[in-house]
Formats: structure tokens, sequence, C-alpha cells
């Protein structure tokens, strides 16, 4: 009895470390393996452009936070290298005839850094945590208007609550989903970060500090967090020796250094500091020629988003003046890195039909209302400041800090300014983050904004103008383009495939003839890869780098 009462002792002991930042020193009944912190193996040095927004996999937006976030945790499925789809926490799906009803059976050899199994349950909490109005998660609306999951409409708008989602735990390992109408791209959905798993004792237990340090973090993936607070300019990972696929990990782990400077990437890399940065300005044009030099296509499309609120840029004509005033060949000649110039509200090579078909082909698609045609830009001009009643114009550019960006913003400017007879741009520039919330807010005239695909499909980008959506910063309003959004995605043409994709079409034409927005550039990623690192998975869509299987 003594020694059974010593045991029960340490039991109790053991549970009470249950809690926010104690996932090292308990083992108890039904806990898996934690992972070893004494790690060895390569370091793999890497630079990032931008700070991150958060490591909350149901709050974050940002691809950079997205990365981070991909390297700890893995979900229902995670994309391969080639692209596809594959398995990850889920073992077997089962889809009804209908198409409405998702099976999902779960390995039950994955478990949290402090050693609790992932469950089915964690999907479930995940799920309704995001969809929670309580959360203000800009990604809510994946739930509703993209993943159809039954009832999701109904709780973002207040009317049921979080746990009336259309998801369920019928065991340990068996996650179950209702959709209220048939979505292709489900299973697409799965590797995106807003749908992974998350634990929700230990969540509760951190309360506004889950996730802003190492001791906040929970990882069930490739990777666990050593090194990061809030705004860090560094962050480290290392292996995760617990991890169910660890014996395909290579990497040791993994060291991030913030940098915005494309020279001070350049010297960090050609010291030695770093073996894999993002170049940007003049260290792209130096550094061209180099083996090492490795231009991606990011997926990212730069575009201008006007303000519809604003006095003078609800003006339509004003707008057409801007999309049509300046030559975005000259504005990705002088960004020089690789990226290429955009003509329309999708970018290419992202999305494709079932005929393979690009859903934008290349060249300007969109001639008479997004191309360089200064004597049409003008003539717009002309009529705008008629129905404004000025006869000149100061209006205010929104961008980030980002090299890249205000180098883009200037080469606008320097055009819009030559074409455009007495119109004065002031360029306000902010960091990342701030950029943002000023827009979110509608504190802006008109600003320099990105998007990367979420999923394989046009509407992760023509989703974002719908009334109500929170990227539709601008508060674009038209109520056929809402409508044929719809039918794209819980009505009738949900199922017609072909349809469909000429529907979408056509709501890409209504964004461009109303100037919702105005394309500028789809972003090419100017990288410096040292010759012995292999493996980077490059991707467009959701997480846009996967190191699981890096070797250096």
């Amino acid at each position: 009895m003594k020694h059974i009462s010593c045991y029960a002792i340490v039991i109790l002991l053991s549970l009470t470390l249950l809690g926010c930042g104690k996932q090292t020193a308990y083992t108890a009944a039904g806990k898996g393996p934690l992972p070893d912190k004494n790690v060895s193996g390569p370091i793999l040095n890497v630079s990032l452009d931008a700070t991150i927004d958060t490591l909350d996999q149901q709050i974050s937006v940002y691809a950079t936070s997205f990365e981070l976030i991909g390297n700890m945790i893995d979900g229902l499925m995670q994309m391969a290298d080639d692209g596809s789809v594959k398995y990850a926490v889920c073992k077997e799906m089962k889809v009804s005839d209908d198409g409405l009803h998702y099976t999902f059976k779960l390995r039950d050899d994955v478990f949290w850094s402090n050693g609790d199994p992932v469950t089915a349950q964690d999907f479930v909490y995940g799920w309704q945590r995001g969809v929670d109005p309580a959360t203000e998660s800009e990604y809510a609306f994946m739930f509703s208007d993209i993943a159809q999951i039954k009832n999701a409409t109904a709780i973002q708008a207040g009317q049921m609550e979080p746990n009336q989602l259309g998801v369920r735990a019928t065991d340990n390992y068996t996650f179950e989903v209702e959709l209220q109408t048939p979505v292709s791209y489900f299973d697409q959905l799965l590797y995106f970060c807003t749908f992974y798993p998350a634990n929700q004792k230990f969540i509760e237990a951190c309360g506004d500090k889950y996730a802003t340090s190492p001791e906040t973090c929970l990882a069930n993936g490739a990777f666990l967090l050593t090194d990061y607070k809030v705004g860090a300019t560094s962050i480290s990972f290392i292996k995760n020796t617990a991890y169910y696929d660890a014996s395909k990990v290579k990497l040791g782990g993994i060291h991030y250094e913030v940098i915005n400077s494309g020279e001070e990437a350049l010297r960090k890399y050609q010291s030695g500091q770093l073996d894999f940065v993002e170049l940007s300005g003049d260290a792209v044009v130096k550094m061209q020629g180099s083996p090492e030099f490795k231009p991606v296509d990011s997926g990212f499309l730069y575009f201008l988003s006007f303000n519809f609120d604003d006095k003078y840029f609800g003006n339509k004509n004003l707008r057409l003046a801007i999309a049509n005033g300046f030559d975005r060949e000259v504005v990705v000649k002088d960004m020089a890195d690789g990226s290429a110039a955009a003509y329309g509200a999708v970018p290419r090579g992202f999305a494709f039909s079932q005929s393979g078909q690009d859903f934008t082909p290349p060249g300007v698609e969109f001639p008479n209302l997004c191309a360089y045609n200064p004597t049409f830009a003008r003539e717009c001009y002309d009529k705008a400041k008629r129905e404004l009643g000025v006869r000149n114009l100061e209006i205010e550019l929104l961008t980030t800090d980002a090299e890249t960006q205000v180098i883009c913003c200037n080469s606008m400017k320097r055009q819009l300014e030559r074409n455009l007879p007495g119109l004065k741009i002031n360029l306000r520039v902010v960091e990342k983050k701030e950029r943002r919330k000023i827009m979110s807010a509608g504190d802006f005239q008109f600003g320099l904004n990105n998007w990367g695909p979420d999923y394989a499909d046009p509407m992760t980008y023509l989703a974002m103008w719908v009334t109500g959506n929170s990227n539709n910063m601008g508060n674009y309003f038209n109520p056929t383009y809402n409508a044929v959004i719809a039918d794209c995605t819980d009505g009738e043409l949900c199922t017609k495939i072909a349809e469909r994709w000429t529907a979408m079409k056509e709501a890409e034409t209504m964004v461009m003839e109303d100037a919702a927005i105005s394309p500028v550039y789809q972003k090419c990623n100017a990288n410096l890869i040292k010759s012995n690192v292999k493996g980077v998975a490059f991707h467009a869509v959701a997480i846009n780098k996967i190191y699981k299987n890096t070797t250096k």
C-alpha cells in the first residue's frame, strides 16, 4: 500500500504540471513520449522579410506566420513536396456519396509536446474556436463561405453557439464533419492553419498568453519552438524527437532572423551566418548570375485596394485613372526581384480547370480596364476632377516598410504624377502589421495590399470582395457580384464544375470593371540558397515553404 500511495502521489504531482508552460517534466498514464531537448543535427539559418503577427493557428493571417506554425503543427492533411494532398494526422478519409459527410480516422501515435495525445476532440475544439466570433479570427469565413461547414454562417452571425458547428468526435480517433453543400476542394483546406487542431486545456490555461513564447506553444509537428517572443527579430526551432514522422526529419533545427533589407540579408549570407535568404532591391541585381540564386514564384498577388468610402476614391473614374496610369512592366523592372506584372484579380499558375487551363492566361487580360494607357487614364482623371469638383488632387498611398513594396510604390507615384497633371501622391509608410490594422479600420484612401492563395481554387481570391468579408477592406459593394459568388459556393453552381468556372470568370470581370482593386504584380521570391541545402519544398498555396524533408 505504501508503494501504491507513493505512485499515486507521483501521478498527482505530475498532473499539476499540465498547465500552460510546463511541458517537460511529467509522465502519467495515457501520455505519449516527451521530446528530447538535446537534439543533434545541422541547423538551417533562414531570413524572414517581416515580423510575424501571431503563432496562434486559428488567428494568424500572414504567410510568415503560417510557415512557422507549419513547422510546429500538423493538421489532418499535409501538402506533399509535389503540391498534392497527403495524409498527416489523418490516416483514412471517407466521403459520403452526396459529398456532405466526411469521416476522418486519426493516427493514434500523434502527441502534443506536453505528452497529450492528439485526438478528434482537438479538431472539434480548434474548428469551433476558429469560427467563434469571440476569437475574432479573420479567417472565420473559411468555415462558412469556403468550407461550407454546417451552421458556420449562423454561428458567425451570433445566431448559434460554436458547439453547434457541424463537427463532432465520435471517439478519440474519429472526427466527423458535415457540410451544407459539397465542396470539391475540401481536402485542400485541411492543410491550412485555421483548420489545425488545438489543445483546449492548454489554451485555456494560457489565456491571453497563448502562442506568445515557447512555453505557451504546443507542437505536434516536425519542430519545437525554443526561442521566441512577440515582436522578436529571431526565432528558433529544434527537431521534435517525439514527432510520429521524426525519422524523415534530418535537420536538427531552424533558426530565423527577421531582416527587411536585401543588402543586410546578402551580407549575412555571404559571411556564412545565413544559409537561405530572400533578397530585395540592389542585392537582387548583384546576385542574379550566382548559381545559388533561385527565384521562386510565391503565388502572392499585390494589388491596390481603393477605399470606396473615401470622398475621392468612391469615384470610379479616379480608380480607373489610377489603374491605367502606370506601367506595371516598369514597376517590376524597378523592383528587379523577378516579380511579374499582374493584370487580373486572380494570379497565374495556381488554379486550373479540369482540362488543365489556367484561370488567368498570360498577357493583358483586361486591356480596357487594367493596362498602361496614359491617354485613357487622363480622360478618366479629367472626368473624375469634374465629378468631384476639384482642379487638382492630393491623395495618400499606404504601404509597408518592406523594401520591395516601397520601391514599387515610389515607381507608381512617379509615373502617376507624370501622367496625371495636377496629381500629388504622398506615401504613408508603416510596418506590415500596422498597415493591415489601418486598412481594416478603413483609415486609408488607397494602399498596396497583397494576398496569397490558401487553396488551389480562384475562390480564395474572389471571396475577398464579397460584402462583409473581413478582407474587403475597401468596402466594395456589388449585389450582383455577391449573388454570383454565393451561387458558386453554396448555390446551384457549386456542383457544376464547368458552369462554376465560367461564373467565377464573370465575377472577376465585375471586379475589374468596377475597379474594385487594381492588380500590380505577382511576387517572385528572389532566393539565395547554399548549394549544400536540399529539399526545401516551395508552394504557391497555403504554407509557402516546408522544411520537413530538408537536408544541409
